[in-house]
């Protein structure tokens, strides 16, 4: 059951990335509130904050936020790709697929307004099936 919370963080980094990559985000510091259930379990896993620094550069380049989930995982190795990246309106989607530290294939939504954003990451992995719901508010500008 450890493995499932480093896994866990390579998805969490990964969408991280992913949401770097839309235009309807700002730049700025944004706090994001993450909820994890794992399919056919009782258990519900502790929600998990954390805070990152959205830049205009990344909003510009969206690869440029890509090596920032290299940082998760054992050992801080991961090599999540984002693919079939689409914005329709306010709302984001893509898949994103890693086979370090373990093998896992994700799909997320997310939606945004000015200050916010809501969305679901649905992932599968050897410990079975995981939904993700993710909020994420703007507190600011970036720290410097």
């Amino acid at each position: 059951m450890r493995a499932m919370p480093v896994a866990a963080v390579a998805v969490i980094l990964g969408a991280a990335a992913a949401i770097a990559q839309t235009s309807p985000i700002r730049p700025g510091r944004w706090e994001v509130t993450m909820q994890m259930q794992m399919a056919n379990s009782p258990l519900q896993l502790p929600e998990m904050k954390t805070t990152q620094c959205v830049t205009p550069e990344q909003i510009k380049d969206p690869a440029s936020a890509l090596p920032q989930a290299a940082g998760a995982g054992r050992g801080g190795q991961t090599d999540c790709k984002v693919s079939d990246y689409k914005v329709s309106g306010n709302t984001a989607t893509w898949q994103m697929s890693c086979t370090k530290p373990q093998a896992i294939t994700s799909a997320g939504e997310m939606t945004f307004t000015a200050d916010t954003y809501n969305g679901t990451i649905k992932s599968n992995m050897a410990q079975g099936e995981m939904t993700m719901k993710v909020a994420g508010k703007r507190l600011g500008d970036c720290e410097k």
